[in-house]
């Protein structure tokens, strides 16, 4: 990128809001993986209307260019492999609109998720998609990575609520797509081709989203077991009971290990895994919900290895929990300096075998292997501890990796349910998709950025692009 493209890019968005020092660009290098790529230049665009003409500018001059939310991504979606320019969305954080009649919200890609989930609580509203993220992440890149949180296993992902968007497409032209009705059917569906592009098709300027009503009570336990294998066996069993959790996740010995600081309570020594249960809606629903639950757990002849079933009872209580169960990821890093962080998803059923091979990678290969998540349904994160800076331990992360993945596919579950692919598992896309799949994927990328100026190297690697 040379000094003339950069005036240009100066003119567009002012000199206050384009940065070349490379004091600068190091803050806009990395995102969650801990990867680094520097890019040429990092703009701020104020307005739709200001991304339309780098876009154009970039199509002309043919240089890359990156999307970038708050850069808290885990597979290298928002980094600049091939360089060129970052454009950071944090200047377009307007909550434009809440509609509380209609249920209906329109924000900017910048604003932060809890935030706005903030604003719409005190509307008596509620947007679920929650992120373990969620106090530092983007509307606008949980968009692009279709993004879940412990609450999908009733309220579904960030796709079950975008009604529609407005795109800045790489040549620079502007498009709606969706409506911001409850149904809408007219012409093919593109703001569900959006939903989870990972920033390679278009760059988002809007978001019209459904909220639901907000559930007025809420009940939360913890559920204590003896073995990996009782914990997520439990998991089925509630949900085949009819009980509905908004939240059901799941803690190993070693997640439990590193938050542990996080949690004022005494564990039995015996604890080997953790449930988080969560129920929620009107009063008399919760308490049915919450009743089931206790009365399944209660049955200690069928479910002997429950060691303790404990409710919170007070809002300081529910808090701490939550603290725990959102700080697991950043705390992991007690143990080795380094990780690999995946976020498989397998048939509920199969919990229990995609855990215990788990262990099984983890004694065969002498490495730390860590499992927690979204068990109810099916998302289980799998962090692979290791340290870069010896070769052997990182090269079995990385074997550890690859046969995680094999395994998964022979448990009938999928790559990612909710970090996207990025680059971090764009050589692995031939274990998933098919030749025809993959062909077709690549066609589409063609069709909106010939190119191949917009986030390059994400999803299709850099030589297959």
């Amino acid at each position: 990128m040379d000094n003339n493209t950069i005036k240009k890019l100066q003119a567009i968005v002012g000199e206050k809001y384009l940065v070349t020092a490379r004091e600068d660009l190091l803050c806009y290098s990395y995102d969650g993986t801990g990867m680094e790529y520097i890019p040429d230049a990092v703009a701020f665009p104020g307005s739709a209307a200001e991304i339309c003409a780098i876009m154009e500018l970039a199509n002309r001059e043919l240089f890359p260019v990156i999307p970038r939310g708050a850069g808290t991504g885990m597979t290298g979606g928002s980094l600049p492999v091939a360089g060129g320019l970052v454009l950071v969305m944090s200047r377009l954080q307007r909550i434009l609109e809440v509609d509380v009649e209609n249920q209906v919200a329109f924000v900017e890609p910048g604003v932060i998720t809890g935030q706005f989930q903030a604003a719409v609580k005190k509307e008596g509203l509620f947007y679920p998609p929650d992120p373990a993220s969620r106090d530092f992440c983007t509307m606008g890149g949980n968009v692009a990575e279709c993004s879940g949180g412990p609450s999908a296993v009733k309220y579904g992902v960030t796709r079950d609520y975008v009604l529609g968007l407005e795109v800045v497409l790489p040549d620079g032209r502007l498009m709606q797509t969706g409506v911001r009705t409850a149904k809408g059917v007219v012409g093919y569906d593109l703001t569900r081709l959006f939903i989870g592009s990972e920033g390679t098709l278009g760059i988002i300027t809007k978001i019209i989203v459904r909220l639901l009503a907000l559930p007025t009570h809420k009940k939360t336990y913890l559920v204590l077991t003896d073995s990996l294998r009782q914990a997520v066996m439990l998991v089925s069993e509630i949900l085949k009971r009819g009980i509905l959790p908004n939240t059901l996740e799941y803690m190993d010995q070693a997640a439990l290990h590193v938050v542990q600081d996080f949690l004022s309570l005494e564990l039995p020594h015996r604890t080997r895994a953790l449930l988080l249960v969560e129920v929620d809606g009107d009063e008399k629903s919760t308490e049915e919900q919450g009743d089931k639950l206790l009365k399944l757990l209660a049955d200690r002849q069928t479910y002997p290895g429950i060691l303790e079933v404990r409710q919170a009872h007070t809002e300081k209580e529910v808090a701490e929990l939550w603290k725990a169960r959102r700080s697991i990821s950043p705390a992991t890093f007690k143990l080795r300096p380094h990780k690999i962080s995946e976020d498989v998803v397998v048939p509920k059923t199969k919990i229990p075998q995609l855990v215990e091979f788990t262990e099984k990678l983890s004694r065969e290969l002498d490495i730390v292997i860590l499992t927690f998540g979204h068990a109810g349904d099916g998302n289980i994160h799998v962090n692979i501890m290791v340290d870069k800076e010896n070769r052997e331990e990182y090269q079995k992360g990385q074997t550890a990796k690859r046969l995680l993945f094999e395994h998964v596919m022979l448990l009938s579950g999928t790559l990612s349910g909710e970090h996207g692919v990025g680059i971090t598992k764009a050589p692995y896309l031939s274990l998933e998709l098919d030749k025809t799949s993959l062909a077709i994927m690549q066609n589409i990328k063609n069709v909106f950025d010939p190119n191949n100026i917009l986030n390059p190297g994400k999803i299709f690697s850099l030589k297959s692009n």
